[in-house]
């Protein structure tokens, strides 16, 4: 966004956002719900909460939009809306509020007894309900936010707590929300008074030689460092990396048996944190030495692993840290320039993380493939079908494009015309297609954020992947195959998990069918043949089943993040419909000619001349369907569908392939059979 966007224009941005997104989705949603939903983003941008799950429910004196609960049910987030359509932003009073924040506690009461009695099971509340049921007197932090898109004046609002748990209440308008976007920095500043808060302050060498920035050397206490990440979580991490935050994995259990087993020896073993803060403010004893009082805008940009590791070490439920003699080594340094801030920081928290695979530009929008997608958007227009207005889809590479496009056009029937013409989608959408398709839907249900990051990481694997036309004809038939999967789901009424649905439903047909769906034909045609919708309706059915029934009772919602659940789905018998079976793209299978092998290997170790032997046990037909999927399908690279080529020929000579060959052709095969290739 600009940033001398007025609020008005925001306003008008914003809720052009919010009705494009109602034109778009067809989840049978109500307005509110989509206000929910974009609001919603912008707050997981900005690190005020993490993997909401959108859920409308009104009840008698109840009322829910959305939730967020933390893995350990320690934290729960409750999300109540307030609608206002009107062309400009008006008031709303605090009655309004204080009602809808009323209705949100009467429904943290209600669900951590009996709410979930009036649910059935396949039913998104019964997730909810059930779950603060179970795990009531783990909660100990509840906080209800009230979402707007209106104007309040600002109201005081106090904690409370019921049971074990300190209920606190915050509220977003859309005056917050636009100074929050608008500030460039696309969160809220964090302010901390360490002896206001903690009644500490923390010591510290200091070192200004620079006229650009000042840098401060502190040991922080392992107590107080998971007191700032319990307060603040996310918010207290670089925008660009919170995505990766990870408790597990080797690094970390290192961390955290060392926090158990030696925690006098930890400032030792780790390499501490680095932080950025727009101002520290410093504090003498009658010595003159200085310590910390007060850090505004503090951001970690390396040490998050670090920092969330000792915060879940000292929550461990079975064997929890004791942090007293744990200290933390911590550089923040401060900026003091504002024309400079922006370049030192972001290399400040580059430079941080080159030890990381994770590189800040991985995730930017300015990204070559992310441009290249954008171009492609521009200038491509789909057929017209059916006397139809061909489509020219809009990919927003970045927030706010296509609401810009929009004040474009004078009229409210312009609009609705652009709108028709130009489907929007988004970053996060192309995502969501792209790992539908490539059978990763539990990375798609963990949420498009952590899904997004998810795919920039195998895209970065592809060193510099850009896309070409076909690509992009593929991914706009992907996008249409998905929406449609949508309708369809929705029209079954399965009462809840459509988006969980939606991804293990095409993401099993791309299995099943081996990714021989004709995608070229979804593009020509901007629809899906009725084969392919009824094959879609009947998995449907079958995934339903499947996972809304996890093992042990597990929540389904969690139990759909775990490639176990794909795994488990995926070794079920399926049969597909003739009628689809009769449209698939054909793989041709040559009658070849073996002869007795002739090739020799040399200098070659066991490990090699096994591999190599695996290839050439593999039929030469074998790798010529392969060869010929491959290409159908646009899996894999054209070097790499050549090679298969090749190896089936060496087969077909009775020969074997050199090392380097079987290397790739292997490797490739197993891609193959795991995307769901059968010959």
């Amino acid at each position: 966004m600009p940033k001398n966007q007025t609020l008005d224009e925001f306003y008008r941005s914003f809720r052009d956002e919010v009705l494009c997104a109602c034109d778009t989705e067809t989840s049978g949603w109500t307005t509110e719900d989509f206000l929910t939903n974009v609001m919603l983003e912008y707050l997981e941008e900005a690190g005020e909460v993490t993997d909401p799950v959108i859920c409308p429910f009104r009840g008698h004196g109840l009322q829910l939009n959305a939730y967020a609960i933390s893995e350990d049910c320690e934290s729960v987030d409750i999300f109540v809306s307030i609608y206002s359509d009107t062309e400009q932003p008006r008031s709303v009073s605090q009655t309004d509020v204080d009602a809808a924040i009323k209705r949100a506690i009467q429904l943290y009461h209600k669900a951590t007894n009996d709410l979930y009695t009036s649910f059935q099971k396949d039913n998104d509340t019964y997730e909810f309900a059930i779950t603060l049921h179970k795990n009531k007197d783990c909660i100990k932090r509840v906080r209800i936010c009230a979402l707007t898109n209106g104007l309040v004046k600002p109201i005081a609002l106090k904690n409370i707590t019921i049971g074990c748990a300190e209920v606190s209440f915050s509220l977003w308008d859309i005056d917050r929300l636009y100074r929050c976007v608008t500030s460039g920095k696309m969160r809220e500043t964090i302010e901390i008074d360490f002896e206001e808060k903690f009644q500490t302050t923390i010591p510290c060498i200091e070192n200004s030689t620079s006229d650009k920035y000042s840098v401060y050397l502190a040991i922080i206490n392992g107590n107080l460092l998971a007191d700032l990440y319990d307060e603040f979580r996310d918010r207290l991490l670089e925008k660009n990396v919170r995505s990766f935050l990870q408790v597990k994995g080797n690094v970390n259990k290192g961390i955290r048996d060392t926090l158990r087993e030696e925690p006098d020896m930890f400032l030792a073993y780790n390499n501490g944190i680095s932080v950025t803060a727009e101002s520290v403010e410093i504090v003498r004893d009658d010595n003159g030495k200085p310590s910390i009082k007060r850090i505004r805008d503090m951001q970690i940009v390396n040490g998050g692993q670090t920092t969330a590791s000792i915060f879940n070490a000292r929550n461990d439920r079975k064997i929890a840290a004791d942090l007293s003699q744990v200290f933390v080594q911590m550089k923040i340094s401060v900026i003091h320039s504002e024309a400079d801030m922006d370049k030192i920081v972001s290399r400040i928290s580059t430079f941080a993380n080159t030890q990381n695979k994770i590189q800040i530009a991985d995730f930017s929008a300015n990204d070559p493939f992310h441009r290249r997608i954008e171009e492609l958007s521009r200038t491509i227009w789909a057929p017209a079908q059916g006397g139809m207005k061909p489509k020219n889809w809009f990919y927003e590479r970045a927030r706010g494009q296509y609401a810009d496009m929009l004040t474009r056009e004078s009229t409210a029937k312009k609009k609705k015309e652009y709108k028709e013409t130009h489907p929007l989608f988004t970053k996060t959408d192309l995502a969501k297609y792209e790992n539908t398709w490539d059978q990763l839907p539990w990375q798609v249900s963990e949420g498009a954020q952590k899904n997004f990051h998810r795919f920039m990481l195998r895209l970065k694997e592809r060193k510099g992947f850009i896309p070409d036309e076909i690509y992009y004809q593929h991914l706009i038939a992907k996008a249409i195959l998905f929406r449609q999967a949508e309708k369809l789901v929705q029209k079954q009424q399965y009462g809840g998990y459509r988006a969980n649905i939606v991804t293990y439903t095409l993401a099993f047909l791309s299995f099943k069918t081996a990714q021989r769906i004709d995608l070229d034909r979804i593009w020509k045609e901007q629809s899906l043949s009725p084969a392919l919708e009824n094959e879609i309706v009947e998995i449907s059915r079958f995934i339903q089943k499947l996972i809304v029934n996890p093992p042990g009772g597990a929540n389904v919602g969690e139990w759909c993040k775990k490639e176990k659940c794909w795994h488990t789905i995926r070794e079920y018998e399926y049969t597909l419909g003739d009628e689809l079976q009769s449209e698939l793209l054909s793989v041709a299978r040559p009658d070849v000619n073996r002869q007795p092998a002739t090739g020799s290997i040399n200098s070659l170790t066991e490990e090699e001349i096994a591999l190599i032997d695996e290839a050439a046990a593999i039929p030469a037909a074998t790798w010529f369907a392969l060869s010929r999927w491959a290409k159908e399908t646009k899996n894999f690279q054209p070097w790499q569908r050549s090679l298969l080529f090749s190896v089936g020929t060496l087969a077909g000579r009775g020969q074997k392939p050199s090392i380097k060959q079987a290397t790739h052709a292997v490797k490739a095969y197993k891609d193959a059979l795991e995307k769901g290739f059968t010959v």
